[in-house]
């Protein structure tokens, strides 16, 4: 197998260098003796396997050297510093990228695996050529995944397809990502691959005719205007009809009635006459045209797509394109390494190094790596939309993309303070969704923050990481305001304030606790994962001289803790019972999130009787700032204008209907559900009393559920 590997090296990397990936080959041979793959064949057989893989891109011999060793550190034992000595840092580099996590215990498969996800795409932010042995290697698994358990076989097969195969889309490199997806299809529902195997076997054997009367037709019209271009049939793969399938809701005859070409010409102006000559011959269908080469997709891809009306009114897809750009369609970022003395590839370069930004500032707004993961995922959408700043420039967002994943494509920081936007100068809610060709300009505020809401639609893995990041940092800085009243409430119980105890004691019982620092201590509290009471009594107990736990006055009581409604995301009102000043209320922990406040009548308080510590004693500030919402229901009498009339009456008193929704009950009455922003009990009662007024009105009630 090393001398196959030579040979086709010796093709295209100087002597000196093939010598380098042969002693790479003893040093793995070495390295693995005595290890053998599960098919029973010598290990050292798959790192040349990988190698090959890399050798038909073209890859240089450094990546070829790294692709040869990449288990050495995983699988044998070998430190990452003898493989520094013995070839470079960078080979070095460039195998420990690919390398597991194997030191560290995780507590499920999950978090190792997005771990271990997360590590190689930093690693790949560093050097992409980390990702591209890592393709290579999963390539070579997946070819030989027949041995593996068939459990394990769908496993490594699901996540071939959700991750593997769109970043190899994502860097361009459709050779390597057609053969990932058939194969993941081919492992993870086998029933399915062999039952479309063999209707499109069968459909092409009757297809053959057609395919070669439109070749025919279409070279003879371009010999005869003098153009030298290559025509051939392009099939269709099966993950692709399959994911149509699904997709579209087609059956399988509409995809595979659909015969696909490819027409590679000489240069750029060339492709324009051939669309020209091929819509001369076929009509085209509306709407089917769309020009990559004059705005390339996000990962370099070029090509003109049209869509042909063809003999017997079959649909036919062709796309035209140059030699280079062709070559790039299939190598992508690759070609950067193939073609390094000339432009190509450079296009998928640059765009590939925009993405790997994207990457490295999602890592750094993700709280973990399993979420992490789930951005990246997010960021893999195959489809796209092209739409333009102000200015001119293009920006590639994925199908769906809203107002806020584009401001968040710009800059992080006009994600940020956006409040608004123009599309194509018509002012626009941040949730309208963008459509290609739009012209988009962003309006900002200084004071304007991320809003919660937006996780409801943005679609970017950029967006959702910077927004879920801020709420986590306001999150943190709420909590800890809450936890700093909520435990000098309970101090005072003890006749004790935190100014009392003094900072050097609660920073002695957080490092007691495993807490860094006494905020950190605060934001435990705040958010329900330390109750403040015992937390007091260890501080009041530590205040005591001689270290004696200090009871609780029997006559002591408590000091409820005012809710002003304007805590945050630490302190929730519940939504069974929507409790709103002036009601009864009490409150009870929940671990992470802080404070949920009931209504003291509230029905699911019964489930926690006997979770008596998860209680906390609440009570309304003397003016709650905030607006409250609650619930009520109107039966009114079937006339026309009912709703709109409730709705005025609801307004004139100052409120804001958030939700309504009607429903005929017996066709003489109707039921109308509202919900309401009020300032107090009081401000409810006086909305009340007007609608009673109203002689449409038959009986109204505040809900709780």
């Amino acid at each position: 197998m090393i001398s196959d590997l030579c040979a086709d090296l010796d093709g295209y990397l100087p002597p000196e260098h093939v010598s380098e990936v042969y002693r790479a080959y003893l040093y793995g041979a070495e390295a693995h003796a005595g290890q053998q793959r599960q098919s029973g064949e010598p290990y050292i057989y798959h790192p040349i396997a990988v190698a090959r893989i890399l050798a038909e891109l073209r890859m240089d011999h450094k990546c070829l050297v790294a692709a040869i060793l990449h288990d050495v550190l995983e699988d044998t034992g070998k430190p990452k510093s003898e493989l520094a000595a013995q070839f470079d840092g960078e080979v070095a580099e460039l195998v420990d990228g690919v390398s597991k996590l194997t030191q560290i215990d995780f507590p499920s498969r999950a978090e190792a695996q997005a771990a271990n996800f997360r590590k190689m795409l930093l690693a790949m932010t560093r050097d992409i050529r980390v990702i591209l042995i890592k393709l290579a290697d999963r390539l070579h698994n997946m070819r030989t995944l027949g041995v593996m358990a068939p459990e394990k076989r769908r496993r490594i097969s699901r996540e071939t397809i959700e991750i593997y195969a769109p970043i190899a889309n994502r860097l361009g490199i459709n050779s390597l990502r057609l053969e990932l997806e058939d194969l993941g299809f081919r492992h993870l529902w086998p029933w399915r691959y062999q039952v479309l195997e063999a209707a499109v076997s069968r459909a092409r054997q009757h297809q053959r005719e057609l395919v070669a009367n439109v070749e025919t037709a279409v070279r003879g019209r371009l010999e005869q205007e003098g153009i030298d271009g290559e025509v051939s049939g392009r099939e269709k793969h099966l993950f692709s009809i399959y994911r149509k399938m699904r997709e579209k809701g087609k059956s399988f005859k509409e995809l595979v009635d659909v015969f696909a070409f490819r027409v590679v010409v000489d240069r750029v102006d060339t492709c324009y006459r051939v669309l020209g000559q091929v819509h001369s011959l076929y009509k085209p269908v509306p709407g089917k045209f769309k020009d990559y080469i004059a705005i390339p997709k996000s990962n370099g891809y070029q090509s003109l797509h049209t869509v042909l009306v063809g003999p017997q009114g079959t649909p036919i897809e062709v796309q035209i394109r140059t030699a280079d750009m062709h070559r790039i369609a299939d190598a992508g970022i690759a070609a950067h390494w193939l073609y390094k003395n000339a432009a190509e590839g450079s296009g998928a370069k640059t765009l590939a190094d925009d993405w790997l930004q994207n990457l490295l500032e999602m890592q750094r707004d993700s709280g973990d790596s399993q979420e992490f993961l789930e951005h990246v995922k997010i960021d893999l959408f195959p489809d796209e939309v092209y739409v333009f700043t102000p200015r001119g420039s293009i920006l590639v967002l994925p199908k769906g993309a809203t107002v806020v994943d584009f401001a968040y494509a710009i800059h992080s920081d006009v994600g940020n303070t956006c409040v608004a936007a123009r599309i194509d100068r018509r002012l626009s809610p941040l949730r309208t969704v963008l459509r290609s060709g739009q012209t988009v300009e962003i309006i900002n505020a200084p004071g304007a923050k991320p809003n919660a809401a937006w996780l409801n639609f943005v679609v970017t893995g950029k967006a959702r990481a910077n927004v879920r990041s801020y709420l986590k940092n306001l999150q943190a800085q709420e909590a800890e305001a809450l936890g700093r009243r909520m435990l000098n409430a309970e101090l005072a119980r003890f006749g004790l304030s935190l100014e009392a105890v003094g900072e050097s004691v609660i920073a002695v019982y957080a490092r007691e606790v495993h807490l860094d620092s006494p905020e950190a201590l605060f934001t435990e509290i705040g958010l329900g994962n330390r109750l403040p009471l015992l937390v007091a009594r260890r501080l009041a107990g530590a205040d005591k001289a001689g270290g004696e736990a200090a009871q609780v006055p029997e006559e002591g009581s408590p000091r409820r803790l005012a809710i002003r409604g304007t805590e945050g995301m630490v302190v929730n009102l519940a939504r069974c019972c929507r409790p709103i000043p002036g009601d009864a209320i009490t409150g009870l922990f929940s671990p992470g999130k802080g404070i949920v406040v009931h209504r003291c009548e509230c029905r699911n308080l019964g489930e926690f009787q006997s979770k008596r510590d998860k209680w906390l004693d609440v009570e309304w500030a003397d003016e709650p700032k905030a607006e409250f919402q609650t619930e009520i229901r109107v039966e009114v009498g079937n006339r026309r204008g009912a709703l709109a009339t409730i709705a005025a009456a609801i307004a004139e008193q100052g409120s804001n209907i958030e939700y309504v929704n009607s429903r005929e009950k017996d066709g003489m009455t109707s039921t109308l559900d509202f919900t309401i922003n009020v300032h107090s009990r009081a401000h409810l009662a006086t909305i009340m009393r007007r609608l009673r007024q109203i002689p449409l009105v038959m009986r109204i009630t505040r809900l709780a559920r």
